[in-house]
């Protein structure tokens, strides 16, 4: 038989006991995150149960008292394309409101309730428009992206995320070297003043790491919100507005549009180099140069909608087509006076010899 030494004696029942006992605290810790879950969602039921029990959603709180006060955050994941073209740029925010309703107070040691989607559709919500959308989505995949709090005092928080395609109109006078201020306006549909104010938290807009922003065409400057009431024949409504300021990049227009426009300038320079005499060639260039500046004028106006006034871009194709079309018109006047001036001697007229 072979001897076991007494330290590995020591060691493996050492080891045994260690075991034992993990397993026994793993075992205690188990049964008590069993059993205490289990008592807080029953209480979390009852909660619900008896706040929803006689509870109108189709009233608004504190309705016929005071006027509902919403508190707005708005944290923006990002932000572009922008179209110039059809004056619209896309948004991607999650909005949060915060507002308190007096009858989903409790009492209990949870604090707050944390709550899915479909909990939303039990009680009153306001009903926030955006009145600068063309269209909007809201993220469902793969669940609703939802969120909603209940504190024991009755505040609420409600937050969603949206992707909007919200109108810009830009004012393209100074393009491409223009700045843009893209808003973000919203309101109530249907509930006035008196009876709903919206009221920005204190850094109630905040913005994620822009790289993943598709700004291609863009800088992003910076942002500002404010409030205003607009009057309307339905009563006067709190308007919030948020200002995101956009700056263009010049790059993409500099080497599709300026480059090529100069070099065609310069090009068309190079008839004055070239003897008069060669008829053909000079007009070849002349010609060539001016069809460039046609295509070239008419490609810049493709990423522009068709506004009724005049951009810098505009002005700054023309002159460059006027340079072009005078460098042609000065060889044309040049050949008409050499021609005029070195008539042919067939075609003086001949004197009679008395």
């Amino acid at each position: 038989m072979l001897c076991t030494p007494v330290w590995v004696s020591e060691i493996l029942g050492l080891y045994n006991s260690l075991t034992i006992e993990s397993e026994e605290d793993y075992e205690d810790v188990t049964v008590n995150q069993m059993l205490a879950p289990k008592s807080q969602q029953t209480d979390a039921t009852e909660i619900l149960n008896n706040l929803l029990k006689e509870y109108d959603k189709k009233l608004r709180p504190d309705i016929g008292v005071k006027p509902t006060v919403i508190d707005v955050d708005i944290y923006v994941n990002s932000i572009g394309p922008v179209s110039s073209i059809n004056m619209e740029y896309q948004i991607d925010i999650i909005f949060a409101q915060t507002w308190t309703d007096s009858r989903l107070r409790y009492n209990s040691t949870m604090k707050i309730l944390t709550l899915n989607s479909n909990m939303v559709g039990l009680i009153w919500l306001p009903d926030t428009i955006f009145r600068n959308s063309k269209t909007a989505d809201s993220h469902w995949i793969t669940m609703p992206n939802q969120l909603l709090r209940i504190w024991n005092d009755g505040k609420i928080l409600y937050t969603l995320r949206l992707t909007i395609n919200a109108e810009c109109q830009l004012q393209l006078h100074n393009f491409p070297m223009d700045e843009h201020s893209c808003p973000l306006i919203f309101s109530s549909y249907g509930y006035p003043q008196d009876e709903m104010i919206y009221k920005w938290r204190k850094n109630s807009v905040e913005a994620a790491d822009q790289k993943s922003w598709r700004l291609y065409q863009f800088d992003f400057m910076g942002l500002r919100n404010t409030t205003d009431v607009i009057k309307t024949t339905a009563g006067d409504y709190v308007v919030m507005t948020v200002y995101f300021d956009l700056s263009r990049r010049m790059g993409y227009f500099t080497i599709q549009t300026y480059i090529p426009c100069i070099l065609t300038v310069v090009l068309s320079w190079v008839s004055f180099w070239i003897k008069k005499d060669a008829t053909p060639a000079r007009t070849a260039l002349g010609i060539t140069t001016v069809l460039t500046m046609t295509t070239l004028s008419t490609v810049a106006r493709t990423s522009l909608p068709r506004v009724s006034y005049v951009t810098a871009m505009d002005l700054f194709v023309t002159v460059c087509f006027l340079f072009v079309f005078a460098a042609l018109m000065e060889y044309a006047t040049l050949n008409y006076y050499s021609y005029s001036v070195r008539r042919p001697s067939y075609m003086e007229p001949k004197r009679l010899v008395s």
